[in-house]
């Protein structure tokens, strides 16, 4: 499964992009393209997660969510403790990465939904819903334990705010919102563009995340074996968390494996974006390298697969 995984042009992009950044290729993306392709698959995912959720009973999506809730609350908490207690990490630093950790990968989440599509797995459509409901508390949740003590009054509202009205929030639940409103009959038009290009699209964005990951590789000495061991091993601890709870909630085998995914990923554009603001003496060498240079290529190559198996087992 592993080996189909790394197979697919989606993975294979990952993979040219960074060997092209080993070798110190010219090779990269226009940053205005990377950012019309960041658009498009947010606001790609949004839609067509609204639409699937207009369709869903109100009764079927409840336990979904609520165990999504709790996992956002959860994973920040033992990521914090784990890097507070085994890494004896700073209570700043500590909470930086655990902010990271218990937020979500949009990339990753959109790589799973895609393995699990073409495995003929497809998850429940209203999956995106919970990239919303998983990433703003974990977010709120890891800063609240860097501010419990000796910190500016407001710069945790004004963090708040940034994940609120970052670019990544602001496209799901819009998209949601949108596909919720139109539902499939009016998300028909523009249908062909939203779905015939997505893979493409995601590709190309893969691309440019292997040079960015790829980059980060020289940071490792920097962070020690601690966050090494820490960027692999509680990924799969909370994935298997996620994958779990989700069959309980009544999610599929492919939409528990997604959600498994979704908890065990790190991210790297609304978390950076909080932290820098409330957290500005936060290393982020540390967060950084950990979420983008150890999680992500682990997640999208090895993790992805290694949730599918889970959840196929324990269903």
């Amino acid at each position: 499964m592993a080996f189909d995984s790394l197979l697919s042009p989606v993975i294979l992009a990952f993979l040219l992009g960074a060997f092209a950044s080993v070798v110190r290729s010219d090779l990269r993306l226009p940053s205005a393209l990377y950012d019309a392709l960041s658009i498009y698959l947010l606001l790609a995912i949004g839609l067509k997660g609204g639409v699937g959720l207009s369709r869903t009973p109100l009764a079927e999506f409840a336990l979904p969510a609520l165990a999504t809730f709790g996992l956002g609350i959860l994973t920040p908490i033992t990521a914090y403790n784990i890097l507070r207690r085994l890494g004896r990490m700073t209570r700043v630093d500590a909470s930086a990465i655990a902010a990271h950790y218990g937020s979500v990968s949009a990339v990753t989440f959109i790589v799973a939904i895609t393995y699990g599509t073409s495995m003929g797995q497809a998850p429940e459509g209203y999956l995106p819903a919970l990239v919303a409901i998983l990433e703003v508390p974990a977010i709120v949740v890891a800063l609240m334990m860097a501010f419990n003590r000796d910190k500016r009054a407001g710069s945790w509202q004004e963090a708040l705010h940034e994940v609120l009205s970052g670019r990544s929030v602001i496209l799901l639940v819009g998209g949601l919102a949108m596909g919720l409103a139109a539902g499939e009959s009016g998300f028909a038009p523009v249908a062909p563009f939203f779905e015939a290009g997505f893979q493409g699209a995601l590709t190309l964005f893969l691309l440019e995340m292997g040079i960015v990951a790829a980059r980060r590789l020289g940071d490792l000495r920097k962070v020690g074996p601690f966050l090494v061991a820490f960027g692999i091993l509680v990924p799969i601890v909370h994935g298997a968390l996620g994958v779990w709870l989700g069959g309980l909630s009544g999610l599929s085998t492919s939409g528990s494996a997604v959600l498994g995914a979704m908890v065990s990923s790190a991210s790297y554009i609304a978390a950076p974006a909080a932290v820098r603001i409330a957290l500005p003496e936060a290393n982020p060498t540390y967060y950084l390298t950990a979420s983008l240079g150890i999680t992500f290529p682990f997640n999208i190559t090895l993790g992805i697969p290694l949730y599918f198996y889970m959840a196929a087992y324990l269903a």
